[in-house]
């Protein structure tokens, strides 16, 4: 069995990013600019954007946190977004979920531009996706897709299932690894929460990419030896031995499943720290689009 080190690849891939900075400061160009907006003081998600603004500083990017209280009106957010897409000095940007409920959050991420939409979540990013076109996938399937590049692990041919249904990971994980190309070209399986008899799908399976926001819902009998197994899922569960009062599991039993599986990914450690390195290499994506669409519109 072999640990899929998410720490590992993506502080790789922040090196990779940092050296690409280097060389853009080297000639003379404006280096990537990476912004969020916040609303409310969510612990969990204060501690995300902190860690991208952390990320941004330990590239070279430039960035800027934009925290707005809980209170504020959709209008004021909507506003907000609309200064930001009008900025031509930020490549990208994100708007921190879960939003208050007072906001419409479809509505928020409509009005984000998709050409700095580094989340992924704007249609016209997703469905460029599903047709095979250049766009902003999904950081979280990105970074899902660079660990199985990066390990090398076989694709073609094989029987992934997915287990979670959501527009941020499981819907578009489904397209990706069908998809012509590397990872991609397996026969893809989406289940949810109604789906019945799910061992039996998920027995039959070679790669299992799980996010369903239920600790050790993937248990060791409903998998086949050697399977490949992506755990997305990150909870914080009540501990009264844990210093913090909690502890972090996925949505694998990773003790049993470990046992049998060929390839999986630890939590914390696996795919959390890819979501960051990839929402990163999507801004500098962002930058270089934007640089490109500049010179063509001057000649």
């Amino acid at each position: 069995m072999t640990i899929l080190d998410g720490k590992k690849i993506s502080n790789d891939i922040k090196d990779e990013i940092a050296e690409e900075v280097t060389k853009m400061k080297e000639r003379g160009e404006k280096v990537p600019h990476l912004a969020a907006i916040i609303v409310g003081n969510d612990g969990a998600s204060l501690t995300y954007v902190n860690s991208k603004v952390k990320s941004c500083k330990q590239v070279g990017f430039e960035s800027s946190l934009y925290r707005l209280p809980s209170t504020v009106s959709e209008l004021e957010l909507l506003d907000k977004i609309e200064e930001l897409n009008a900025n031509d000095d930020i490549d990208g940007f994100i708007v921190q979920l879960p939003l208050p409920k007072q906001i419409d959050t479809q509505k928020v991420l409509l009005a984000v531009d998709p050409d700095k939409d580094v989340d992924g979540f704007h249609p016209t990013n997703f469905g460029k996706m599903a047709f095979d076109m250049t766009s902003f996938i999904p950081a979280t399937p990105f970074g899902i897709l660079e660990l199985l590049e990066r390990y090398d692990i076989p694709t073609k041919g094989k029987h992934t299932v997915v287990i979670g249904r959501s527009y941020i990971v499981g819907r578009p994980m489904s397209i990706l690894m069908g998809r012509s190309g590397f990872p991609g070209n397996s026969t893809v399986t989406l289940t949810h929460e109604f789906t019945k008899n799910i061992t039996q799908i998920t027995s039959q399976a070679d790669i299992i990419i799980i996010a369903v926001g239920i600790p050790d819902f993937l248990k060791g009998e409903m998998i086949k030896d050697d399977a490949v197994i992506i755990d997305v899922g990150i909870t914080r569960v009540p501990d009264e031995d844990s210093p913090r009062g909690y502890i972090i599991k996925g949505d694998v039993d990773f003790e049993n499943v470990s046992k049998r599986a060929s390839y999986i990914t630890p939590v914390p450690g696996g795919v959390g720290p890819m979501t960051v390195s990839m929402l990163l290499k999507n801004t500098l994506l962002a930058r270089e689009r934007h640089r490109a669409l500049k010179k063509t519109t001057v000649n």
